[in-house]
């Protein structure tokens, strides 16, 4: 299991997917469906999903395919590229950073987000952030004619340099390990659900715009009507220094769920997940002897919180696993995480018989 998780992983961080534009993720995720005997469908957003009939409440377990990044913003004359970023972009990280300009499988054009040059900074800016509206990328372009050219537009999406590799003790860094460690984890779950033979209707689902608008999965959501909602994504690790107290959550300590989030900054969301998903990975946790982690937050926000308001209302939660350095070019998680994730995932489903109560008052 690890190994084809692994190389899910690896596979999918090395492919641009920017929001809005993950079709070659899709197209790769489809295929080792396939590869898996699963078929699976598209709808006109982009989502993807595969459904396994069964018995009792149905569930949605889905994750998020996109990266951020930036779009082409304006095309200068001396063919330098201003930048607009698409998603949680820290511009403290962004300086010197490869990027792709992506116009098209095995057309794509390498730049680097330019760094002043140190020779040249006054002392007062040594340790000031740039704005990312001052910022450029440089793709070694003379002119915009040369630019235009090669196929570079106003709009034309712009990731982090695809990058994955792995480092010491089963961990993994690289672009977009948010999400596409949550795709890899989905992709094993396809491979169990399909050789299954009971258990609850599961609609597996690699959602798109997450990083966007978060909102990219909820027309799936609204055509599926799903009693259950589990959503798989990063949660942020606190065991390096420079975020040490703001929570308990450690890389290779297993898989995580999240019992509170909320987004302040923008939007009054977040998810409180139901009692009944709450307790039903605490006992399958607790049944396969695996570890499960805890995470309440403010600032953080997933699209479940959109898919939680579909119909009369779906039970919920937040699962996922442990990351370093969220929205860097350089994420890291631990391999055993996603494998006792996908466990954990697995034992979980097996415990949605056709009696599984959504009622509220058996729990509380």
């Amino acid at each position: 299991m690890k190994e084809r998780i692994t190389q899910d992983l690896l596979d999918l961080m090395r492919l641009p997917g920017l929001a809005g534009h993950e079709d070659r993720v899709r197209r790769e995720i489809a295929q080792k469906l396939r590869n898996a005997g699963v078929e699976s469908e598209t709808d006109r957003l982009g989502n993807l999903a595969a459904h396994f009939p069964g018995t009792g409440p149905s569930v949605m377990l889905f994750a998020h395919m996109d990266q951020l990044g930036f779009v082409v913003r304006r095309i200068e004359a001396d063919g330098l590229l201003r930048l607009e970023r698409l998603g949680g972009v820290p511009e403290r990280a962004l300086p010197a950073q490869d990027v792709l300009l992506c116009t098209g499988p095995g057309q794509d054009i390498q730049g680097i987000i330019a760094h002043k040059s140190h020779h040249v900074t006054p002392p007062g800016e040594k340790y000031q952030v740039t704005q990312y509206a001052e910022l450029f990328a440089d793709a070694g372009f003379a002119s915009a004619d040369e630019a235009h050219r090669a196929g570079i537009r106003i709009g034309t999406p712009v990731v982090y340099r695809p990058a994955a590799h792995r480092l010491q003790n089963d961990t993994v860094t690289g672009t977009s390990v948010d999400d596409r460690a949550g795709c890899a984890v989905l992709l094993e779950m396809a491979r169990l659900l399909h050789a299954r033979d009971a258990g609850p209707p599961v609609h597996l689902v690699f959602s798109v715009q997450e990083e966007f608008n978060l909102r990219g999965a909820l027309p799936l959501a609204q055509k599926l009507l799903p009693d259950i909602a589990i959503q798989l994504d990063l949660m942020p690790a606190t065991d390096t220094p420079d975020v040490a107290g703001q929570g308990d959550m450690v890389l290779g300590g297993g898989p995580g769920i999240s019992l509170y989030s909320f987004h302040g900054r923008g939007t009054l969301n977040g998810v409180i997940p139901h009692p009944a998903m709450v307790q039903l990975m605490e006992t399958a946790a607790a049944a396969e002897k695996i570890p499960l982690q805890r995470s309440a937050r403010t600032g953080i926000l997933t699209d479940l919180s959109y898919v939680q308001h579909v119909g009369g209302g779906v039970a919920c939660i937040d699962a996922g696993y442990p990351m370093r350095y969220s929205h860097s070019a350089r994420e890291v998680c631990d391999l055993n995480d996603l494998v006792a994730l996908t466990r954990l995932l697995a034992a979980a489903l097996g415990r949605v018989g056709a009696d599984f109560s959504l009622n509220r008052d058996d729990y509380t």
